[in-house]
């Protein structure tokens, strides 16, 4: 079982208590601020036209989208922010990626630090598991709303290179540049996505007990938490019947 796809669904499942929070709005109009830092103009900046259409499916009102642009390229004022990718180990050794923004590096360092002391995990050095991981487009489509072979004649015509079966969901995989593409193909057949996002993507994955599993989700539950924090990323593989325990 895949943990980072997986953990993906437990997300998704989340998101509905997050969006109570304000905290869906909150992460997208961070990920879009930092983006048009690039350029405002999301037909040139794959990563802004990405964020965009995260926040249109969150059905972010146009005004905000349009103020977080506007903040990143620096025509509205605003506290000063800036994107920090944190790596680590958690339980039994498992990779972790954390990706952060943040108004003030030094207080979300410690506080990042802390949540992985806790909860069985250690705070490495930059370079010291990124290694482990790739840039990729990641859709996530539940089982029963298409066979492979479908999902196959749809998807990789528009420039995916990979389906897979986490045991759950098809987890649909493309370049980055191929992302909005395929996403595109899947929404004009209808089809209903989990989520689809571009994530970091592990190469490589090491597989835990059930103690360890435990402590990894809670770790990654803790992360996710927190206010600066937008995404989380694990090399961690768990049993499915360990993972379906854990989730419930």
């Amino acid at each position: 079982m895949s943990g980072h796809s997986k953990w993906a669904t437990i997300k998704h499942k989340k998101a509905a208590t997050d969006a109570k929070r304000g905290r869906v709005f909150t992460r997208v109009i961070k990920e879009i601020t930092i983006a048009a830092r690039s350029g405002g103009d999301p037909d040139a900046n794959p990563r802004l036209r990405t964020a965009i259409l995260s926040a249109k499916a969150a059905s972010m009102p146009a005004d905000n989208i349009k103020r977080a642009v506007q903040r990143g390229t620096g025509e509205l004022g605003g506290g000063q922010i800036e994107e920090v990718i944190f790596e680590g180990y958690g339980p039994g050794g498992a990779a972790v990626l954390v990706q952060v923004v943040t108004d003030n590096r030094n207080r979300t360092v410690a506080e990042i630090r802390h949540i992985f002391t806790k909860h069985g995990g250690k705070l490495g050095e930059q370079g010291s598991v990124s290694r482990l991981f790739e840039r990729k487009g990641q859709i996530l489509i539940a089982q029963e709303k298409a066979t492979e072979e479908q999902l196959m004649e749809l998807v990789l015509d528009a420039g995916a290179e990979d389906i897979r079966n986490d045991g759950v969901n098809w987890e649909i995989v493309s370049p980055p540049e191929a992302h909005e593409a395929v996403v595109g193909a899947i929404q004009k057949a209808g089809l209903e996505t989990v989520s689809a996002e571009v994530a970091m993507i592990p190469t490589t994955s090491v597989r835990l007990d059930s103690k360890e599993a435990q402590q990894i989700l809670k770790l990654s539950e803790a992360l996710e938490d927190h206010e600066d924090v937008q995404n989380v990323y694990s090399n961690f593989d768990i049993d499915e019947k360990v993972m379906e325990a854990l989730a419930q």
